[in-house]
């Protein structure tokens, strides 16, 4: 049962107090910029993906206690030392060093609403 046809997470949706202080975040640690989206309910900041596609959104709600709750682990192109500044310079805090893996490493993070996120870089 370990061979997988699809992907299986498919979408993240992130909880924001400050809407706007989380997107000027986000787009400040990822580097693109979000899509704003008011089809639904409520204003929304789509999180672009490769080609077309999106992998998830901001939204106006109650994050998790500080730090807990789930977290998404995004990608970087940049060092993960860049990513790092960055995360401070837009307001989150980094709250783990790089941890390696075999082909990657990542670290944690809280963003400005206090969610826990992970920048993730593959091995060059």
């Amino acid at each position: 049962m370990t061979d997988m046809a699809h992907d299986q997470l498919v979408w993240v949706e992130i909880p924001a107090t400050d809407l706007n202080r989380a997107k000027a975040f986000y787009e400040s640690v990822l580097e693109i910029s979000l899509i704003e989206n008011d089809d639904g309910p409520q204003k929304m900041h789509m999180i672009p993906s490769k080609g077309d596609s999106m992998c998830g959104h901001l939204y106006e709600g109650k994050p998790a206690t500080s730090g807990d709750g789930p977290t998404p682990h995004f990608s970087t192109r940049s060092k993960l030392d860049d990513a790092m500044e960055r995360i401070q310079a837009a307001g989150g805090e980094v709250v783990s060093e790089p941890i390696p893996l075999p082909a990657a490493a990542f670290f944690y993070a809280k963003d400005t609403e206090g969610n826990s996120i992970a920048i993730f870089k593959f091995n060059d």
